[in-house]
C-alpha cells in the first residue's frame, strides 16, 4: 500500500456512511466522490452485514456499476420518495413504537428537484385493513409491530402515508431518538439559529415524566441531547412549529457532515458511527441503491430544496368519542402543500396560475425608503396578483426580503419571488394560521440593491 492509499483510507468517511446519511438526514450535497468504497466492503466483510441494510447482494434495476467505477450510477430516471421515521424508542422498552416524527423526502433524477415534507403524528387518517375509520398516523408503525403485518411497522406506515399522500415511495428509513443523540455528538453537534425563545414547561424526560426546556433566542451550538430536545418540544403550535424546526435541524446536519474540514474527524470515528447505525437505524435500501443516491445527490442544488408542513392551513382540530385531540386532514389543502413539495404543480403545463390559487396578498416596507410598498404593489397587481394592503413593516431595517406563506400557495410564492427577482431562499412558511393575508411580503435592503 503506497503512503497515499494509506492516508485515503485513514481519512476519507466510507460512502455506505454518506448514502446512510443521506437517506437520514435529507443528504443532498455530500462529498462522495471523495469517500473510499475499499473501506466499505472490507468493513461489511469483518461484520457479516451492513448495518440496517437490507441483506440483499443482488444489483438493483435502478443501479448500474461500470467495471473500475467507485460509485454506482442511478439509473432510474423516476422521482424516488424516501420514508423517513423516527421512533421514540426507550432503552428499558421493547415495543411496538409509535412514529414520533414522519418525513417524506423526495428527489427528482431528472430534473435534480428535491423537496421535504413532514406530515404532523396526530393527522387522523384510515390505516387500511386496520383502522378504515380513521386513527392517528402515527399508530401505523405501532399496528403494523403489534399484529406481525407483512414487512412490520415501516411497511404498514409506508402504505399508510402512500394511500392518505397519494404518491409512491419506495423506500423507509427508521431510527430511534438515543441513535439521533450518539449521531450528532459524534459529529460534533449542530449549529442551530433559533428564532423565537422557547420555554417549555412539559417537555418529556426519558423517565415518562415532565421537565423545563428554555433556550433562548439566538444562535446555539446544540449537542444530541439539546438538538433532539429542540427538535422534539412542542412549544408554540404544536407539531407545526415542531415540523419546522425538524427541517431546520436536518439543514444543520447537512452543513456540518459535508464540511470539508470535518471529513478528517468523521474518518477517525467511522467505526463508532458504524456501529450506532448497526443499533439504532433499519432502511429496506440495498447497498448499491445507498451508495447511488450518495452520488446522485452531488447534482443537487441545496437553495432549490423545497420544504412543506401539513400543518393547520391543511387541518382542522376535532376531539374523538374517546376524548382525543386529532387533525383531521383538508385534503383539498393538503393536496397544494403536496404538490408545491414534489414539484407536480410544475408539470401541469402552465394549468395552474396564480390566479387559480387566489392568493391574498399584503405587501410591507421594511426599509427606509418612502413609498416602496405602494410601489411594488401596482408592480405585483399589473401581474394580476390581488395585494390587499400596502404598508409599513414592523420595523425599517430589514436586510433581506422575505415572502411568507401563511397558507400554501406555491405557485402565487413562486410568481412574487421572480417579479421581485429574489433567492428561492425568501420564501418560507409562516406560523400564524389566523393570518387575514395568505401572503406576506416583506421588503428589504437587498431589493433596493
Amino acid at each position: 500500500m503506497t503512503d497515499r492509499d494509506a492516508y485515503q483510507k485513514n481519512n476519507t468517511l466510507p460512502l455506505i456512511l454518506t448514502g446512510l446519511l443521506l437517506v437520514v438526514f435529507l443528504g443532498v450535497g455530500f462529498m462522495a466522490a471523495r469517500f473510499l468504497f475499499s473501506w466499505t466492503r472490507a468493513r461489511i466483510s469483518d461484520s457479516g452485514m451492513i448495518p440496517g441494510v437490507s441483506a440483499s447482494t443482488e444489483t438493483s434495476e435502478h443501479v448500474e456499476r461500470r467495471p473500475g467505477q467507485v460509485i454506482p450510477t442511478w439509473t432510474s430516471s423516476e422521482r424516488i420518495t424516501i420514508l423517513v421515521l423516527g421512533i421514540d424508542e426507550r432503552e428499558q422498552e421493547s415495543g411496538p413504537f409509535r412514529t414520533d416524527t414522519i418525513m417524506l423526502v423526495t428527489l427528482d433524477p431528472t430534473t435534480s428537484q428535491a423537496g421535504v415534507l413532514s406530515i404532523p403524528r396526530d393527522l387522523w387518517v384510515p390505516i387500511p385493513g386496520y383502522a378504515e375509520d380513521g386513527n392517528r398516523i402515527n399508530t401505523a408503525h405501532f399496528l403494523g409491530d403489534l399484529y406481525d403485518h407483512p414487512g412490520g411497522g415501516p411497511a404498514l406506515a409506508l402504505e399508510t402515508v402512500q394511500y392518505n399522500l397519494g404518491v409512491p415511495i419506495d423506500y423507509y428509513v427508521r431510527l430511534n431518538f438515543q441513535g439521533f443523540i450518539k449521531l450528532v455528538d459524534l459529529v460534533g453537534g449542530v449549529d442551530i439559529y433559533v428564532e423565537q425563545t422557547l420555554h417549555d414547561t412539559t417537555y418529556p424526560d426519558s423517565n415518562y415524566g415532565i421537565e423545563l426546556l428554555h433556550i433562548e433566542a439566538g444562535q446555539h451550538h446544540f449537542d444530541g441531547e439539546m438538538t433532539l430536545k429542540y427538535a422534539r418540544t412542542r412549544h408554540g403550535s404544536g407539531d407545526f412549529d415542531r415540523a419546522r424546526r425538524q427541517q431546520q435541524v436536518m439543514i444543520a446536519l447537512l452543513e456540518r457532515v459535508t464540511s470539508l474540514k470535518m471529513l478528517p474527524q468523521l474518518a477517525r470515528k467511522a467505526p463508532e458511527i458504524y456501529t450506532t447505525l448497526e443499533e439504532s437505524l433499519s432502511t429496506d435500501m440495498a447497498l448499491d441503491e445507498i451508495l447511488a443516491l450518495g452520488g446522485l445527490a452531488l447534482t443537487v442544488d441545496r437553495e432549490e430544496i423545497r420544504f412543506g408542513v401539513i400543518d393547520a392551513s391543511c387541518t382542522q382540530n376535532w376531539e374523538t368519542p374517546q376524548g382525543a385531540q386529532v387533525l383531521i386532514p383538508l385534503r383539498d389543502r393538503m393536496r397544494e402543500v403536496r404538490d408545491y413539495v414534489f414539484g407536480m404543480a410544475d408539470n401541469l403545463g402552465g394549468e395552474v396560475t396564480p390566479i387559480d390559487e387566489k392568493a391574498t396578498l399584503s405587501v410591507r416596507n421594511g426599509t427606509l425608503r418612502p413609498g416602496l410598498a405602494t410601489e411594488v404593489s401596482a408592480q405585483l397587481q399589473v401581474q394580476g396578483l390581488d395585494v390587499r394592503e400596502a404598508s409599513n413593516a414592523d420595523r425599517q431595517d430589514y436586510a433581506e426580503s422575505v415572502i411568507i406563506l401563511y397558507r400554501p400557495k406555491p405557485i402565487t410564492a413562486e410568481k412574487i419571488r421572480t417579479v421581485l427577482n429574489l433567492p428561492a431562499s425568501a420564501v418560507v412558511n409562516g406560523s400564524d394560521p389566523t393570518s387575514a393575508y395568505d401572503i406576506i411580503v416583506i421588503l428589504g435592503a437587498d431589493y433596493l440593491d
